[in-house]
Order: C-alpha cells, then structure tokens, then sequence
C-alpha cells in the first residue's frame, strides 16, 4: 500500500527567501521570530501559555534541521533526536506573489510564473467600473471600504453601517485578492456567497487570484466576530497539478479545509471541513483512515495564518504550533507501511513583522513514514519538489515541474 499525507501548517515560513528584498521582506521568518519571543518571554500569555516554544514532534521530524537549512538558525538548548525514519529539508519559492493559492499549486507541482492582479493601496481600491458592475451586477445599494485594511479592522469600522444599509464591505490586501464581509443573518450567508460568485466573474479580466466571503456575527462594533463560513473563489489553475493527475488515474484525493477552494474544486474527490485547527485535525485523522491505496490526503490548517499571523499575535500562534504538535503522535499513529507524510507550509507570516500581511519566505519540508531511511534533503529549488516525490511515491509519472526528492529517503535508495 503507498498512501500519502500532506499537511500545510497555513503560514508556517522558516525565513530566508533568497528574494525576500523583492517583497520587502528580508529578514522576516515565522519560525525563527516566534522561537526567539518565546525564549525571551514575549510569548507569555496567562491562561493560554508561557515559556520556549515546545514542539518536541516537529523537532524529532527535523524542524531544527530545516530552519538551519534555511536561515541558518539554531533553537537553543535543543537536543537534536529526530525519528530514524524523519526526513528535513527547506523549499524555496519560485511563484510569483506570496499568497496561498501561487504556495500550494507550486506544493502540488504547478508554480505560479505569471503575474497576477493587485489592487492599488489608495482609496477607493477598485476601479470605478468594477465597483459600478459589483453593485449592478450583485444587486447591492453600494459597497463600503474600497481599501487596503485587516480583515477585522475594517468589519469593525464599517460593520455598523453594513447592517444598517445592506451595503457589503469590500477590500483588499498586498495578495492578488478581493475579500467582501457581510452579515450571515442580516445580509445572509448564500446572499453572500452569491455575491462573491457575481464579482468572481467580475474580476476575472483583472486576473485576480481569490475572491474570499468573509461571513461575520453579532450587532455591534464590539461584538462583531468572524465564522468559519469563510469560502475562498479562486480561479482554477492553468495546468493539471499533482491532484488532477491523481484523480485521473482513479486516485482519491482528500481535500481537508480550504483545499478544495484554492483548487477550484478541481481535481478534489471529497471536501472535508471543520472549524479550527483541532477540529480540521480530527477530520484529517478521519482521512488518514479512510484513505485507500494510490489515495492523497491533502489537509490545510488555517488558524495558523488567519487567527495569530495576520493579528500579528505572537503568543496565539505559538500556542497554535504546540497544540497543533502534541497532537503528531495521533498521526504517526496511523501511518502503515508505504505511507508518506509531509508536514509544510505555503508562505510565511511573521507575527513580530511589520504590517498584517504575508511574510516571503522559504518554507520547512519535514516528514516520516515507515521503512523510510529519511534524512538531509537540503534546500529544494522549488516547492513543486514536494508534489513530485508524492507523485513518485503514489506512482505516477513524472510530472513537468520539479525534482522528487523520494530516492533520497526512500529504504530503496
């Protein structure tokens, strides 16, 4: 039996992006900046966490080892087991843009070459034309925002005002984006999602990778909160990926969380979701059992980026990454003989780093599987690296992008 399990650790960079200076982002590293604020206090929060960050499972699977291949940074004080079966290494980006949609085509083997479509940080965003289709269009009395600004922030500024006028909030980010917030109740959530389908349409000419409904609750200011109903709208990608040329032989793939939505829902057998890391976790073990010979479990965990990187909040996403490794163990406990796991991340998002939006960095490529040899796989090139040795493993042919990196780890090497 060869099945496979990738998990995306949504934001988890380890610094060094050979052209970070290119995205104003030399420097920065998830990682590293998380372990150091830990080390020093800053990570300290009461009743949620205190002290150095603990990942002890991600470290037996060689997170130390690849942080050094990446930057060249060393956790202190930590001793260097790693499982005989682990496998460590770091992948460097080659798709344009630093967003999540260029991150995981290029971990399935398609990177992201062309340029996609920004909007300007002014104000308004958009242009005129586009504004006036949306509102046509979409059937709306208007929009408020039309900017630049954080996802919370900006429901809090015009959330009030949405619920009274019906107009929906649109904005935007540094990411080839056009997000849109409204009220599942007083807007409706299938009104929402609705809309956005009008505006992917819309923006489609503007080559603009995602448009994403962003559903809120409450009635005030102060008691506005994002749901889980958040559903991203991405254009399909040009070429096949390692999920379409797995579901063509007749392979299932397992899409856990936003996976299906940053495909297009192509190449997607089955979507399973949850809201939150540990529930997203239950639904990938759930996965992990089901999954047949030939099959990709194909898992994303979000609250990583979404809840502690864009919030800039250090002590949540260091609580985020210890919870998110203790439960390993229950992963490694479902492996059998011929399975492969791989353990990555589609970009960065330092929470010490300036801003709230992505960070361009290398990425960490660790995993495990029985009967592995596992060891160094060094700086890989391109993430599409990690889609062809999961291509190799599951049996398919080589793909056009890429360098699998199986024969390094595999017992047959």
């Amino acid at each position: 039996m060869a099945r496979a399990f990738l998990f995306v650790l949504d934001s988890f960079g380890i610094g060094g992006a050979a052209d970070a200076a290119h995205y104003g982002d030399t420097g920065s590293n998830t990682f590293g900046h998380i372990a150091e604020s830990c080390a020093r206090g800053r990570g300290d929060r009461q009743g949620l966490r205190g002290g150095p960050l603990l990942v002890p499972n991600m470290l037996s699977l060689g997170l130390d080892e690849a942080a050094e291949t990446a930057t060249g940074f060393t956790i202190d004080g930590t001793a260097r087991v790693h499982l005989a079966s682990a496998f460590h290494g770091a992948a460097q980006e080659i798709s344009s843009g630093k967003d999540t949609p260029s991150g995981h085509w290029e971990i399935a083997g398609l990177p992201a070459r062309f340029d996609w479509g920004y909007f300007p940080d002014t104000v308004p965003a958009f242009p005129a034309e586009l504004t006036e289709a949306m509102i046509r269009e979409g059937k709306v009395p208007g929009i408020l925002g039309n900017c630049h600004a954080p996802g919370t922030e900006i429901i809090e500024r015009f959330g009030e005002e949405h619920v009274r006028s019906g107009m929906p909030i649109c904005y935007t980010s540094v990411d080839s984006v056009l997000q849109i917030a409204a009220h599942e109740v007083h807007f409706g959530l299938e009104r929402l999602y609705q809309f956005c389908k009008v505006v992917r349409g819309l923006v489609d000419p503007l080559n603009i990778g995602r448009v994403i409904a962003r559903p809120f609750v409450g009635e005030t200011s102060a008691t506005f909160a994002r749901t889980h109903n958040r559903r991203d709208y991405a254009v399909p990608p040009p070429e096949p990926t390692l999920l379409d040329r797995l579901t063509a032989r007749g392979s299932r793939v397992i899409a856990v969380g936003k996976i299906g939505d940053i495909f297009a829902h192509r190449g997607i057998s089955e979507i399973r979701k949850a809201a939150g890391n540990m529930a997203m976790f239950d639904k990938a073990l759930g996965a992990m059992e089901d999954a047949g010979d030939g099959d990709l479990v194909f898992a994303n965990f979000v609250d990583f980026d979404t809840e502690f990187g864009h919030r800039r909040d250090v002590a949540g996403y260091a609580a985020a990454l210890e919870d998110f490794d203790r439960r390993l163990p229950e992963a490694f406990a479902r492996l059998k003989p011929g399975d492969l796991l791989i353990l990555t991340a589609d970009h960065g998002n330092d929470p010490t780093w300036r801003g709230t939006d992505h960070t361009r960095e290398r990425i960490p490529v660790i995993g495990t599987g029985p009967g592995l040899r596992g060891g160094d796989i060094g700086l890989r090139a391109t993430f599409a690296d990690i889609g062809e040795t999961v291509a190799e493993h599951l049996g398919l042919a080589r793909g056009r992008h890429g360098t699998s990196f199986y024969a390094a780890i595999s017992d047959n090497a």
